[in-house]
């Protein structure tokens, strides 16, 4: 095995298009239209040791997501999901992952460089590697420092803040690392009126006075799956969720507190907001008992619509 960046050790084969490749084969041209115009889709999921075995967790949502993503952009993925589910299955296995990330991605291949794509073809590509906490460990526990950004989250009339694309990532690398130069964990992004948006890869929640509160759709954000679980979840345990807010940014300074979702953050407890310290500066009540039953359900793989077990 040659070298490779340390979140890829063990990782021997990536499916592309329909065929299994070595890693090291795993290439594309560096003409390539994404690569130029950022035109690609993709998906960021994880698959969790259950007490059942290893369980993709809300695959279907995923999948969906990627063939609603692609549409926009005129991608015709010429798998269908259930070949792409079968190729990912067969990556877990022969790969002897017992967890993992899943990083399925379509994309517009090399054939013009023209900014109309409509020659190029169609590549698909499935990749999986052991992942463990996107924030680190102790950010599960001790939560995190974050600011708010200076980049504002471009607007759906602008571009489709619903679906995951390549290129609009560009946007969240430049709010997050303004955030660790300057000594923080994350960013908090602001959408264009000025309201609490997201994070660079997470949604965010907000408790007060025991209710529980997240920025809707109209303000710019994605659509999480993971956002969508804490809200099931939620108010499954009783708590009132107002899942349509607009939060302001003084708000975040006075919450009782703040927490992160995303397939990579997981429920991940936010301490202070541009050095202002939130509620108690540790992992909140409601956040810690939100936490508990994620990983629960991760842990126990009993809620079957949730999981595609491998």
């Amino acid at each position: 095995m040659s070298d490779r960046p340390e979140m890829f050790e063990g990782t021997d084969r990536i499916w592309m298009d329909g065929e299994f490749v070595d890693f090291e084969d795993a290439q594309t041209h560096v003409l390539t239209h994404a690569l130029h115009y950022g035109t690609g889709v993709f998906e960021g999921v994880r698959c969790y040791d259950t007490e059942q075995g290893p369980a993709i967790f809300r695959w279907e949502e995923h999948l969906d997501r990627l063939y609603k993503s692609a549409k926009p952009y005129d991608l015709d993925i010429e798998f269908s999901k259930a070949e792409l589910t079968e190729a990912t299955t067969e990556l877990i296995e022969t790969e002897g992952f017992e967890s993992c990330y899943i990083r399925p991605i379509v994309y517009y291949g090399f054939d013009s460089l023209g900014v109309s794509p409509k020659s190029c073809p169609t590549k698909t590509t499935i990749a999986a590697w052991p992942w463990g906490a996107y924030l680190g460990e102790e950010a599960l526990e001790e939560g995190v420092d974050v600011m708010v950004s200076s980049w504002r989250k471009h607007a759906s009339s602008q571009i489709p803040t619903n679906i995951k694309t390549t290129g609009l990532y560009v946007n969240s690398m430049l709010a997050g690392e303004e955030a660790r130069r300057n000594g923080y964990t994350e960013a908090i992004v602001l959408n264009k009126e000025g309201n609490v948006a997201e994070g660079p890869g997470e949604n965010i929640f907000m408790v007060r006075d025991g209710e529980i509160y997240t920025p809707g759709l109209a303000e710019s954000i994605l659509e999480g799956i993971t956002r969508n679980t804490a809200i099931t979840l939620a108010e499954e345990m009783g708590y009132t969720v107002h899942e349509e807010a607009t939060i302001s940014r003084g708000e975040l300074y006075t919450a009782d507190e703040l927490f992160f979702t995303g397939t990579a953050a997981e429920v991940t407890p936010i301490r202070s907001v541009d050095d202002n310290e939130i509620g108690e500066g540790t992992k909140g009540p409601v956040t810690d008992e939100l936490q508990t039953a994620f990983f629960d359900v991760i842990e126990s793989g009993d809620r079957e619509e949730w999981f595609h077990y491998v």
